[in-house]
């Protein structure tokens, strides 16, 4: 059965450079931040924002919406569940993106691997 077929489910949108998250109904629409009316970034259904005062883990938020991934663990349909791994701080951001130098991956590739000396 459909996870994401019978209910609707919010998502979450951040401002990084506020530091702030809300959950909102995913509707496609821009959401701006409501402290510096900036649009908010689509982080996905699992994200899980940093306290903030956390600068690393903001930075490597940052890094991987940057990058163009998202917080998702959840197939589309809500069907099959497969975590997906980020960088919960910026020296695991950096050295995914030294392996991404050194073996010519891309930044979404290397940041989403669990073990970056598995690339």
């Amino acid at each position: 059965m459909c996870t994401y077929a019978e209910v609707t489910y919010k998502v979450h949108y951040v401002c990084v450079s506020c530091r702030q998250s809300r959950k909102l109904a995913w509707d496609g629409a821009e959401h701006l931040c409501t402290r510096c009316r900036r649009p908010m970034l689509f982080a996905g259904h699992d994200f899980a924002a940093p306290r903030r005062t956390k600068d690393r883990e903001w930075a490597a938020v940052a890094a991987v919406l940057g990058a163009g991934l998202r917080y998702e663990g959840f197939e589309t349909c809500g069907c099959g569940r497969e975590p997906k791994y980020r960088p919960h701080t910026s020296a695991q951001v950096r050295a995914r993106r030294r392996i991404a130098a050194r073996k010519g991956l891309a930044d979404a590739q290397a940041l989403a691997l669990r073990d970056p000396g598995d690339a």
